[in-house]
């Protein structure tokens, strides 16, 4: 079954190749998603240009997130601001304040690994 892509912000970016970030550009990639990109450097992952801005990005289905709870702060309003359908909070990433935020938004919310999700075709 073919499916649709997703156009997806990858936010925690980094061009480190040990990064579980530039894995999971690289592997959305793969399964044929567009993906975004913001870091806390520039750099580029596979053409992906990681960006150091919260650029105002329209039509975000899914926000995958590589940052720790603290460092989530500054992009809650950002994050809301641009509608994800869903947002997942990798392991390690798990956020409960942002949960509740994102919650009364309607965003569905899953505390989940990207990278298993492309592999097991959940994503």
């Amino acid at each position: 079954m073919e499916q649709k892509s997703k156009r997806t912000l990858v936010i925690g970016a980094s061009e480190n190749p040990a990064r579980y970030s530039y894995l999971a550009i690289k592997k959305l990639l793969a399964h044929g998603h567009e993906v975004l990109a913001i870091g806390n450097k520039k750099g580029e992952v596979e053409q992906v240009t990681i960006e150091t801005e919260k650029i105002p990005f329209k039509d975000i289905d899914t926000v995958t997130l590589y940052l720790n709870p603290t460092n989530q702060k500054p992009y809650y309003d950002y994050i809301l601001s641009l509608k994800p359908k869903r947002v997942i909070f990798n392991p390690g990433t798990e956020n409960g304040e942002l949960e509740r935020k994102l919650s009364s938004h309607e965003t569905n919310i899953m505390e989940a690994c990207t990278l298993v999700m492309l592999s097991t075709g959940q994503y």
